[in-house]
């Protein structure tokens, strides 16, 4: 590196030198003095010690001075001599490399002066530089030569162009530079041991777009149409075999020249594409040019027709398919990188055509068929790329459904990766709030999720983290709301579906899948209009009745869990859809089974305290039991409430019983003396525990039950209950200043609080007037 800056060091220092001889020649407009002094200075440029980086510098400081010379040389009155004369001039000096380049700064004058055809001019110098052969010397100079020709040649429209002066001259000029400085190029890598390969590729690389201008010139030629390009251009430039050189080329066609004619020429490039070497990058081709069709495509939408009818499609898939067929070693990864392009490309071209993108989902599928799952692994995240593609361009995953290919893409993912493309889906179902609304298509998403469902590959969900499976879960029972149809029989066959897939997926996953298909049921059982009878011809008749058999299955299936407090919950919101279709047995019948639950499996006492209070809740509201199922729903209900552990448990739970015996909504349930009889029985409970805790000293629990129990004798005078009178409500309000007053009794601020929060309400009611004032005034406080 050391040497190297010095070379270029001296390199520049002899340009300068020179250079200030040149100026004064041309400020004395000294013809000769001029030409010596400029090929003394371009002798420089003969070097062959420097990097092409390096050299890069030292070119441009002479093309600096060139520039001078030639506006010296466009002055033809200040040196006396015709610019044709000075072309033969120049060909007197004595070394090579400066006699061409003055060659052709003295050829950019000739042609501008006019004086002979622009076309003769070129091809002279096109052909003399030939004598350059050394890579990096000859590539420069013939770069040279591009810089100051390309506002000289015989275009359309262009002041060179007529006698004679046409633009296939100008094309012709070009590629023959073109084709030679691409010789050079790629003969660099024989210029050097073996052993620096390495440095020779990316010395390589750093001149590839002096060979690349050439291609941008031709692109810039008005007169280059569609015909020259296609019969002309194209196959010139595609005709090469080194592999740097391939990948370049092609990809400066692509970049370089208008979208129309990759559109036209379509079959002629692809055709190219399987002769190019097998390590040329054809994915990051095949690609990018995909990428500017697909624009073309969205920047022009009336031209769609256009590429239906040169058949962009089957050509694009036609050569994929042929690449990969022909390059046997093309690693996984790479071929399906090529699917993902072509699959962008038909999405945004041809969105419509369902079955073109179900084709390249098949050829995907086709390649990853067979081949071992280590391998598959390393295309994972191409896999992953494929599938979300159809999801983010329609916005709906009942579109992807009707893919046949899509689940069977799917089944090539490892376990791991199948549960994230499952959620991709799910959260893609939720943001869009799209509706699958048949079976067939819940049975292909339940089957493209079947990752978070059930279990694959033999691994087990106790090895999953515990905050990663409720996430999956809970997404799973959200998409559970997402699946709806008008129709009965179409939905209940949904659900059939639902179930029998959730039913694969253990026993861990059913409390988060079985909630949100129970609500699923229910409301479909509230949509219908027909109360009980089987549809004829339904193979899933959708009747209540037959709803809440199935209901009763499902939730039976948290037995294996064991879930039995979420199993009761269910049951009693299956009990009141039924109340709300009045049927009564199956009501009862669903009590029955909260019963049976409260008693062989709640064990915990807080548990037990929660379901009751839920049992009686529901009870409350029931409308559809008759006087027998009712009283015997009740009598179990109370009888459990006093079996409760704990006396202020027994206390509040009795007492909550007193509402199944007035209801206020329901004209049926009035039994002012049962509902009193509750309340009497809580106080007796409350007066135990009261007892209980003085044993015990500074508990004041008993109180507070007390002032509970006032609060619901209040209720029920409120609601005209006759058993419940004012001088009942004074004498409770006794007893509890009685209790807060008694010794060893110790009241807390929140009880004391509660106690006169009812007294102000109390003194409120009689201070109304009227008729609830009259009611409450026999009551004194």
């Amino acid at each position: 590196i050391e040497d190297e800056e010095k070379w270029l060091a001296e390199g520049i220092a002899g340009i300068q030198h020179n250079a200030f001889y040149l100026h004064r020649a041309l400020d004395s407009d000294n013809l000769r003095e001029a030409l010596k002094y400029s090929a003394l200075l371009l002798s420089e440029l003969r070097t062959s010690r420097l990097s092409p980086h390096k050299y890069y510098v030292l070119y441009m400081r002479a093309f600096d001075e060139l520039r001078r010379l030639e506006m010296f040389f466009r002055d033809e009155d200040r040196h006396g001599c015709s610019v044709g004369d000075l072309y033969e001039l120049v060909q007197h000096a004595g070394n090579v490399l400066p006699r061409l380049y003055l060659l052709c700064t003295v050829g950019s004058v000739y042609i501008k002066s006019k004086e002979t055809s622009a076309k003769d001019v070129l091809k002279d110098l096109v052909e003399m530089c030939r004598a350059i052969q050394h890579p990096v010397r000859g590539l420069f100079l013939r770069n040279y030569l591009a810089q100051v020709s390309r506002d000289k040649l015989p275009d359309i429209g262009s002041e060179y162009e007529g006698e004679g002066d046409t633009v296939m001259d100008a094309v012709e000029f070009v590629l023959q530079n073109f084709v030679e400085m691409n010789k050079l190029w790629v003969r660099m890598q024989l210029q050097g041991p073996l052993v620096d390969k390495e440095k020779l590729e990316k010395e390589r690389s750093e001149l590839r777009d002096l060979v690349g201008k050439n291609l941008h010139v031709i692109s810039q030629i008005e007169g280059v149409d569609l015909d020259i390009y296609r019969d002309t251009v194209l196959p010139r430039i595609v005709n090469c075999k080194d592999e740097l050189a391939q990948y370049y080329l092609v990809d400066c066609i692509i970049q370089v020249f208008p979208d129309e004619y990759h559109l036209q020429t379509l079959e002629t490039l692809l055709g190219a594409c399987p002769q190019l070497q097998p390590t040329v990058d054809l994915k990051t081709v095949f690609s990018q040019l995909m990428e500017r069709l697909s624009n073309y495509a969205s920047c022009n939408p009336e031209l769609l027709p256009e590429f239906l009818h040169v058949e962009a499609f089957s050509k694009l898939s036609g050569a994929i398919g042929k690449v990969i067929e022909t390059q046997v070693d093309m690693p996984i990864v790479g071929a399906i990188t090529l699917y993902v392009s072509l699959l962008s490309f038909t999405l945004r071209v041809h969105p419509d055509r369902l079955d073109y993108v179900d084709q390249v989902l098949g050829a995907c599928v086709k390649k990853l068929s067979g081949k071992p799952k280590s391998e598959v692994s390393k295309a994972t995240k191409q896999v992953v790329a494929l599938l979300s593609a159809p999801l983010d361009q329609y916005d709906d995953i009942v579109t992807a459904l009707t893919l046949s290919n899509y689940p069977r893409v799917m089944d090539h993912l490892d376990s791991g990766t199948n549960k994230v493309m499952a959620m991709v889906i799910i959260r893609s179902i939720m943001k869009n709030k799209t509706c699958v609304s048949t079976s067939d298509k819940v049975e292909v998403l339940f089957e493209l999720i079947k990752g978070l469902i059930k279990d694959l590959d033999g691994t087990s969900t106790d090895e999953l983290d515990e905050d990663d499976f409720k996430e999956e879960q809970c997404s799973v029972a959200c998409l559970v709301h997402m699946l709806y149809n008008d129709d009965p029989e179409e939905m209940l066959k949904i659900i059939h579906v639902v179930w029998r897939h959730v039913m694969a997926g253990g026993p861990r996953r059913l409390p988060f899948t079985v909630p949100p298909l129970v609500f699923s049921a229910l409301k479909l059982v509230r949509r219908l209009q027909s109360e009980d009878g089987d549809v004829a011809g339904e193979e899933f008749p959708a009747t209540p009745r037959k709803i809440f058999l199935l209901l009763t299955q499902i939730i039976e299936a948290l037995s294996t869990v064991p879930a039995p407090e979420l199993a009761l919950r269910l049951y009693l919101d299956c009990a009141e859809a039924a109340n709300d279709r009045d049927l009564e047995a199956v009501s009862y019948e669903l009590f029955t089974q909260a019963f049976v639950l409260y008693e062989e499996e709640i064990v915990d006492s807080k548990a037990q305290v929660i379901a009751l209070h839920l049992i009686i809740g529901t009870l409350q509201r029931m409308h559809v039991f008759g006087v027998e199922n009712r009283d015997t729903l009740t009598h179990k209900a109370t009888g459990y409430s006093a079996k409760l552990l704990k006396k202020p448990d027994q206390c509040r739970a009795v007492y909550a019983c007193s509402h199944l015996f007035w209801a206020d909504d329901h004209d049926g349930v009035k039994d002012g003396e049962r509902a009193l009889l509750c309340l009497k029985r809580s106080l007796r409970i409350a007066n135990a525990a009261q007892q209980m805790a003085s044993a015990t000293r500074g508990i004041s629990g008993p109180v507070t039950l007390f002032v509970e129990i006032l609060n619901k004798y209040i209720y029920f005078f409120e609601k005209g209950n006759p058993q419940i009178t004012p001088s009942v409500i004074q004498g409770l309000v006794e007893l509890i200043k009685t209790e807060l007053q008694t010794d060893g009794t110790t009241a807390t601020t929140s009880s004391d609080a509660f106690f006169s929060s009812t007294l102000r309400y109390i003194e409120f009611q009689k201070q109304k007037g009227g008729v609830i004032g009259e009611k409450y005034d026999p009551i004194k406080l």
